[in-house]
């Protein structure tokens, strides 16, 4: 492993997977210095400037551009990506989550680098559930955000919030449980379900000329977690908070069916 220290990685996994466990709203974690620094540090320097190559999201629900053709990327960024998907780096997930048989997307669908600009957001969400190509159950996600210097007060911070369905099977956020920063070398893994509501919802007020930069991968099971198993197959499904109006609602189901928006014909991100 070039990124990360394996044999450090296993001895946290060891000493926080009880807590990773037990974590509510849903299981989730975050850790601070998690890459070797000169790799994160590469990576953060080698980060690739927005073009017209990057998938753009943009409507009022998510601002935010994606890419995920990683063998397109440069080096630090692209041997890092590999390297998180393969067998030294499964094993840490696996013994951190508790989650067994992980399988890494070689196509890396929805991951590979993520950037914001100032205005970007996200809204609260919770994830697809079954890979559209491989047909395999989504388990877990993690971040690795690549920003120095980065303030609160420029919000973009991950939020993690209670929730439920209700009797007509609408998704409806109760609290805040959360928040994690976008930080440099910042780790954040959490398991994806039918109530693993997340985002950074609220616009990032960084200056301009300055970007939220993250990596992002997804793991995944050959079965769905017991309490999935009768969970039907869904598109990324947006939720709005209870101090928010319903303005949007008619946008989050049109967009909850799929993608509204697009730069890019044929992307893999499709």
């Amino acid at each position: 492993m070039k990124s990360c220290n394996i044999e450090n990685l296993n001895a946290l996994a060891e000493k926080n997977s009880e807590k990773y466990k037990n974590r509510k709203p849903f299981p989730y974690i975050s850790f601070e210095n998690f890459l070797n620094f000169g790799a994160a540090q590469n990576m953060m320097d080698a980060f690739p400037s927005i073009d017209e190559n990057f998938y753009k999201y943009d409507n009022p629900l998510e601002r935010k551009y994606a890419f995920d053709k990683v063998s397109e990327l440069p080096a630090p960024i692209r041997d890092t990506l590999i390297e998180l998907n393969s067998p030294p780096f499964l094993n840490f997930l696996e013994k951190l989550t508790g989650i067994n048989g992980l399988i890494p997307d070689p196509y890396y669908r929805g991951g590979g680098i993520h950037q914001s600009k100032r205005g970007g957001k996200l809204d609260m969400h919770v994830d697809f559930n079954v890979h559209p190509k491989l047909e395999l159950h989504r388990r877990l996600n993690i971040l690795i955000y690549l920003n120095k210097d980065w303030k609160e007060e420029y919000a973009g911070d991950f939020q993690i919030w209670k929730g439920h369905k209700n009797e007509k099977g609408k998704h409806v956020l109760e609290e805040l449980e959360a928040r994690i920063y976008p930080n440099f070398n910042t780790f954040a893994c959490f398991s994806t379900s039918e109530k693993s509501y997340h985002g950074f919802p609220d616009e990032i007020k960084c200056p301009e000329g300055m970007t939220r930069k993250s990596i992002a991968l997804y793991y995944y099971t050959a079965q769905p977690a017991f309490e999935s198993l009768d969970e039907e197959q869904h598109s990324t499904t947006f939720i709005k908070r209870p101090h928010e109006s319903n303005e949007l609602e008619e946008l989050r189901e049109k967009r909850n069916k799929g993608r509204i928006n697009s730069n890019i014909k044929d992307s893999s991100l499709s």
